[in-house]
């Protein structure tokens, strides 16, 4: 499947701070997959980074000066502004981030923020208490309320030695938000005469939609006390959950035992058994997608114990397994009543990719979610994962990120594939 980014173009502003090398990875990274990027290098920037390095990197002019006459007739302010398909800002300093909450036009950053008619992705970067200052989060918010997204600030070690928010989202965070803001409608329509605060971007990818999620692991009683499971956190499920609910969806959310907060804006099911997911499965339905990221025990115990198993003179106890039901299978063909879009997650120890198509045959669903789940991986139960993506016109390999990445770029990619309803 080729990439959301093939094609699009992305204005880059960078703002000055150490983070800023990350955003020649960043560069790289969105060249790859495809993605034309022009870079705006502010004057603190310049101190991190060289106009060469990251024209080097884009294959295109660095601009930096507001009042250069030769840029003005080439590619002015407010042609830069508007030939971009999505306006990204990192690093986000909490300077950058003041001017652009106060509407200020006094660089080319700014004046070319303020006169776009495109969505704004800002990734900020800063010291932890910077972050944290009341002013800072002031402007965040008013950010917010104008339509700015954010990804970002991740949670670390800062150059200055300080561990707390503040550390500049990994590139391949970025593009992933990159791709999810992509997804759905990317310019911002002229405010009425009345302006409001909400409402200015462009309807959600995903508004309107339901969007079904099976998480966690599921619980299969041997007796009162004693039941087979497996390691599923169920951090992968509760991703996506979240990032849908963000796309705009309507989202119910099927979960297993876990340990984990309920996404906000999330309507949460809690089962406990295969059974009991899938009742609940089918009492949701209908469903415009169906994400099936559960990891459902293949077998349970034929006669479960009404009391505690002790040990005895009789030696060891066997238990006698039956098949749980296929809850995959069976909403992939469920008919007339069948979500538009079916997903599954096939977590395999040895031969991911033929195993996940052998599941996607098998199946009869639309797109097969394939990882790695061996020990070795730390994917079950962890906070990262690497996933390939295979239909059944060919398999779309993802570098390694966190889950949350990972979620965001899917329901981004998922958004664009859903049929109309």
């Amino acid at each position: 499947m080729p990439s959301v980014l093939a094609g699009k173009r992305i204005l880059l502003i960078m703002g000055g701070g150490i983070a800023a090398y990350k955003g020649l990875d960043l560069v790289r990274r969105l060249r790859e997959r495809g993605a034309a990027v022009r870079a705006i290098l502010t004057k603190a920037g310049e101190a991190f980074v060289t106009p060469l390095s990251v024209s080097s990197l884009t294959g295109d002019k660095v601009y930096t000066d507001l009042f250069s006459l030769t840029d003005e007739a080439e590619m002015g302010h407010i042609e830069l502004s508007r030939d971009a398909d999505l306006l990204v800002v990192a690093p986000a300093t909490a300077d950058l981030l003041a001017r652009m909450a106060q509407g200020l036009a006094n660089d080319l950053a700014t004046t070319t923020l303020l006169a776009t008619d495109k969505k704004v992705l800002a990734a900020p970067a800063m010291n932890v208490r910077m972050w944290l200052h009341p002013a800072t989060q002031r402007n965040v918010a008013r950010l917010r309320a104008d339509g700015v997204a954010f990804v970002g600030p991740n949670e670390g070690e800062m150059a200055c030695g300080e561990f707390g928010p503040g550390r500049l989202a990994e590139p391949l965070e970025i593009v992933a938000a990159i791709e999810a803001m992509l997804a759905g409608p990317t310019y911002l329509p002229l405010p009425s005469a009345e302006p409001k605060v909400a409402g200015l971007i462009g309807a959600a990818p995903l508004a309107g939609k339901h969007v079904l999620i099976t998480a966690g692991p599921t619980h299969e009683p041997i007796d009162p006390v004693r039941y087979i499971a497996n390691r599923s956190s169920g951090k992968q499920g509760y991703a996506l959950a979240s990032a849908a609910a963000s796309a705009g969806a309507r989202v119910t959310l099927v979960s297993g035992p876990v340990a984990l907060r309920p996404p906000a804006g999330v309507r949460l099911v809690s089962v406990e058994t295969a059974r009991q997911m899938l009742e609940a499965v089918e009492a949701a339905l209908p469903a415009d997608i169906a994400i099936f990221a559960a990891a459902v025990a293949d077998w349970r115990v034929a006669d479960a114990g009404s009391e505690k198993i002790k040990k005895g003179a009789g030696g060891t106890p066997s238990f006698a397994l039956v098949e749980n039901p296929d809850i995959l299978a069976t909403v992939s063909k469920a008919g007339p009543g069948r979500p538009g879009l079916v997903v599954g997650f096939a977590a395999e120890t040895s031969d991911v990719l033929v195993h996940a198509r052998e599941k996607l045959a098998r199946k009869g669903c639309d797109l097969i979610i394939a990882n790695d789940v061996s020990p070795a991986s730390g994917v079950m139960g962890g906070d990262r994962n690497r996933v390939h993506l295979v239909s059944p016109g060919g398999v779309e390999t993802w570098p390694d990120m966190d889950k949350e990445a990972v979620a965001t770029a899917l329901i981004a990619r998922l958004a664009t594939l859903n049929p109309a309803s």
